[in-house]
């Protein structure tokens, strides 16, 4: 056990950050967290991180009062003197609020990057941001993990014969390019038109799906509207299977009946965001062991690149 570094979790998060510290190698820390009859929070932590290197785990999903209590746990831990502290973020909020595409609007996500190196973090460790760009908004290290490292083993498990790989819009295609090359498979597109947002206007297929198990891939589920709409379209112009791999699973609404009565086999996530409730088609895998070496290898000053697709393409 490490003397010199501590992992402490949100509320939100510490179904995980439990999991990730027993990976790690450390026990998780106490901190206390306090609501008051007014819904504000207050947080305290009930033992020493003078000079320590401090992990703080917390997605920062719905309610706000998750990336509030995050920032109040950065605040807490520099002012009681801590020598680094790391904000692990397994689900980025307001990640989708990326830039100005309309007029009047708000960048959400530069405006969180913001206040978390404002509250004083001295680096950030995220996964799957919606846009990485996003990277670029923080004036601090950003580890920015894929989960192509979770879902590869389980995909080459499912040992599917006539694999084929699908982007969910133009935008994803050069991710979802990345790991169709390394199965050496195909990739076709979905070109998706929105009217407004979480609906979907129209949809078509770019690309040949017949007698092909397609799997999905995106960042993000959060109504299942794209996943369920583009698994019926591939369905009828005569695939044989449609898997989707989403690494966030926001889940809101009615997407767990959306995805129930869906054309998908299955739905896989991660868990950077815990389920509301179970659903059949839905598989979730772990990013704990992922998230823990890479809080060790930035706690001993090690390179993380071996945990990236890209590495694994150099073995091949």
């Amino acid at each position: 056990m490490d003397s010199n570094a501590k992992i402490f979790s949100g509320r939100a998060s510490k179904y995980l950050a439990e999991k990730i510290a027993r990976k790690f190698g450390e026990p998780l820390g106490n901190v206390k967290v306090q609501v008051f009859s007014d819904g504000e929070i207050g947080v305290e932590y009930e033992e020493s991180i003078r000079g320590r290197f401090v992990f703080l785990i917390q997605s920062t999903f719905s309610p706000a009062e998750n990336l509030m209590e995050l920032l109040l746990m950065i605040d807490a831990a520099k002012r009681a003197s801590a020598y680094k502290v790391i904000a692990v973020i397994p689900y980025y909020g307001y990640a989708r609020q990326d830039r100005k595409d309309k007029p009047r609007v708000a960048i959400g996500s530069k405006l969180v990057a913001n206040t978390l190196v404002a509250a004083g973090a001295d680096r950030v460790v995220t996964m799957d941001l919606h846009a990485p760009q996003i990277q670029g908004y923080f004036d601090i290290p950003v580890d920015h993990l894929d989960s192509s490292a979770i879902f590869i083993p389980y995909i080459e498990s499912l040992n599917l014969p006539n694999l084929t790989f699908a982007a969910p819009d133009v935008g994803s295609a050069n991710r979802i390019r990345e790991i169709a090359t390394f199965f050496e498979a195909d990739m076709v597109i979905c070109d998706k038109h929105r009217k407004r947002a979480n609906e979907i206007a129209g949809m078509v297929v770019i690309g040949d799906v017949k007698d092909r198990d397609i799997v999905l891939l995106d960042d993000i589920c959060d109504t299942g509207g794209t996943l369920a709409k583009s698994a019926g379209l591939m369905m009828e112009k005569g695939a044989r299977s449609v898997r989707a791999f989403c690494t966030h699973p926001v889940l809101s609404g009615n997407a767990y009946d959306t995805i129930e009565n869906s054309a998908l086999e299955e739905l896989v996530v991660c868990d950077t965001i815990p389920l509301k409730k179970s659903c059949n088609k839905i598989k979730v895998l772990s990013t704990d062991e992922l998230f823990a070496v890479a809080l060790r290898n930035a706690y001993e000053n090690k390179s993380i690149n071996s945990l990236f697709i890209r590495s694994r393409m150099k073995q091949k």
